[in-house]
């Protein structure tokens, strides 16, 4: 085994542990905070397989704008932020959790191994590696073939960000707007 495997072993382990984390735990800041070590993980992975873009992008992408814009819905909808016993679930909901992961994991596994059955990545030489991980190739395939779910995904998050603008308005009651010399603002 060489150095590359065993950080990328290690790696995946930090992944998979800080991933249970992020579902376990009872703080909803601290799961944010594990998914920010999950996605960073993650990015080493992809840095230890020679694709520096997508492992830029990771860190840029997720872990500065997904998770932050996560910790701002929490703050800007007032959701618990401590402790909270509503996340406690019972034994059922836990079980059948547990299951549909397992199926998901069983089908995503099984897929990847049907899809790439002998091919292997040859970290040795890093001329084909660094083709393949390059920013050319990356920016290439996702404006070539992906265009359109990429769109798509542009225009999810938009509908995202709106929602979470409208979640966090307060309420304006007709009553206050009706008033004379009213100038729009509440709770001033």
């Amino acid at each position: 085994m060489s150095v590359v495997e065993v950080l990328f072993g290690l790696l995946g382990l930090m992944a998979l542990g800080s991933a249970l984390l992020v579902v376990t735990t009872r703080h909803l800041v601290h799961a944010a905070l594990w998914l920010v070590v999950t996605l960073g993980s993650i990015a080493g992975c992809y840095l230890l397989l020679s694709a520096e873009f997508v492992a830029w992008v990771q860190v840029l992408i997720y872990v500065g704008a997904v998770v932050v814009l996560l910790l701002f819905g929490l703050m800007l909808t007032r959701a618990p932020i401590g402790a909270s016993n509503e996340l406690d679930s019972s034994l059922g909901q836990r079980l059948a959790a547990a299951i549909t992961a397992g199926a998901t994991a069983a089908v995503l596994v099984t897929s990847v191994v049907d899809a790439f059955h002998g091919d292997h990545i040859d970290l040795s030489d890093d001329s084909t590696v660094r083709a393949a991980g390059s920013s050319h190739s990356v920016g290439e395939a996702v404006f070539r073939s992906w265009v359109l779910p990429f769109e798509v995904l542009s225009l999810l998050l938009l509908a995202a960000l709106v929602g979470a603008i409208v979640l966090s308005r307060r309420d304006i009651s007709p009553e206050v707007v009706a008033e004379p010399g009213h100038t729009g603002e509440v709770g001033r």
